[in-house]
């Protein structure tokens, strides 16, 4: 992005998975910066991780390790978030945190700039990236609710093992290459066995039986859109994909869309591709969106169950677009709103 304003920038948990894509990222779009740290646990500290051609060195996590520093992207635990976020923006750095701690805090705003950009301005130190299935949900639906209207949503999520981080990914490659050699796959880092299978949970379960992650669903899409009211339910399911999170969508907008107006209104979506044509097998896949920035959507149709009712399929790249892409682009467009 064009500016001649240099900013110092901390990336924070740069050696999980959305910190080494956050890092990746912010060289990919040539992200105006003057210094970039990279700051994890203690324990990987002197440790080095690739950036822009070359690699930097981590630095712990520590008070003065935010001195100097404009804008710090956390992609570390909650409790990290928690002690340190406050600390960074108290230093004058402008806080996005990619964790749940401060994403439904009223004072805090909870961003996807293709929505609700200008929430940016509400700031007092920390906007929270929102989760790596609302966000792209949110992608989406917006346009349908500028169109149309939107009066109910329901939601079934095909989550990948990075959406869990790094160890279930190995996990998971493990297992199936356990069940390849006629060995018996072992289950330690996820509740059940993931290769070969589907998981309904591995979320920490409340007391009428949803998950915290299909919570932070329903909860983070009506904060992000504005829609208090907003009827929406969701049930999430891991999948045995390293990389890439599904979601299929049942929509009852307020005013009637047929499924052909839909696609040419997501055809000029800002970060939406559409990908439908099943008659040539031309549908999302993770696979096939891995590695990409775009939310691709696919599947379109109409409900024939309700009179206002539309259906669809879309995929991201969790880690990017639902994870560090949208940090990347929240500090982008704090520059271009001169809140940097």
């Amino acid at each position: 992005m064009p500016t001649s304003k240099r900013l110092n920038v901390a990336v924070v948990g740069a050696t999980g998975m959305v910190g080494h894509v956050m890092l990746s990222i912010l060289a990919e779009r040539n992200f105006p910066s003057a210094s970039v740290r990279a700051l994890a646990s203690v324990r990987s500290k002197g440790l080095k991780v690739p950036y822009n051609g070359s690699s930097i060195t981590i630095e712990p996590i520590e008070e003065k390790a935010f001195k100097g520093i404009d804008v710090a992207l956390f992609a570390a635990s909650t409790d990290i978030s928690l002690i340190y976020a406050p600390v960074a923006a108290e230093a004058g750095a402008l806080v996005i945190d990619n964790s749940s701690a401060w994403r439904m805090k009223e004072n805090v705003p909870l961003v996807v700039p293709e929505v609700n950009r200008d929430d940016i301005r509400d700031n007092e130190g920390i906007i929270a990236n929102p989760n790596c299935c609302a966000v792209p949900l949110t992608v989406v639906l917006h346009p349908l609710q500028k169109a149309v209207g939107i009066e109910r949503v329901v939601v079934s999520t095909y989550q990948s093992a990075s959406g869990a981080g790094r160890a279930l990914v190995e996990e998971l490659e493990e297992q199936t290459k356990a069940i390849a050699s006629g060995a018996e796959p072992q289950a330690v880092v996820y509740p059940h066995q993931l290769a070969y299978n589907v998981v309904p949970g591995g979320w920490h379960p409340d007391m009428d039986g949803f998950n915290e992650e299909e919570v932070k669903i329903v909860n983070e899409t009506r904060k992000i859109m504005h829609l208090a009211g907003l009827r929406i339910a969701a049930t999430c399911v891991r999948v045995p994909v390293p990389i890439g999170h599904g979601e299929s969508v049942f929509v009852e907008t307020t005013e009637k869309i047929t499924a052909d107006e839909a696609r040419t209104l997501f055809g000029t979506a800002p970060g939406v591709i559409v990908e439908d044509d099943p008659h040539a097998k031309l549908y999302p896949t993770p696979h096939n969106v891995a590695g990409k920035d775009e939310v691709y959507v696919g599947r379109i149709r109409n409900d024939p169950s309700s009179d206002h009712g539309l259906a669809l399929w879309l995929v991201s790249d969790n880690l990017r677009k639902g994870a560090a892409l949208n940090a990347v682009q929240i500090a982008e467009h704090a520059i271009e709103l001169g809140v940097i």
